[in-house]
């Protein structure tokens, strides 16, 4: 199983940012799209951003423009830079890998485990 370790999480005022970072444990597995995710309590978790194994990415409409995702495809590793923060950004965010254990096999979904984003003054 792939393991995806976040980091970057906190409180900042609106208009600040903030930069979240996940690892993937990954020597044995092909990591293919990772993205952020967030969840506001008693509502479905939503799409913020993906990056896919060649570079493409997309994003919600209601972040579009200030958050940006990248990744460091040698490390697995994926970015998410969130600028001009609002307080309806607040919500945990977690990060998403979709792998397999080789390019014929299923593929899986790993989950962080949530790095809590507040936007408050």
């Amino acid at each position: 199983q792939v393991q995806l370790v976040e980091s970057g999480g906190g409180l900042v005022q609106p208009g600040g940012s903030l930069r979240l970072s996940c690892a993937a444990s990954s020597s044995n597995f092909i990591i293919y799209t990772m993205a952020w995710y967030r969840q506001v309590p008693e509502t479905q978790r939503e799409l913020v951003a993906a990056v896919t194994r060649a570079g493409f990415t997309n994003y919600a409409s209601s972040v579009s423009g200030r958050f940006t995702i990248s990744r460091d495809r040698s490390r697995d590793t994926v970015h998410l830079q969130m600028n001009s923060l609002k307080p309806e950004d607040t919500a945990i965010y977690y990060c998403n890998a979709e792998f397999a254990t080789s390019a014929l096999s299923p593929r899986n979904d790993a989950w962080g485990q949530g790095t809590q984003v507040t936007v408050s003054s």
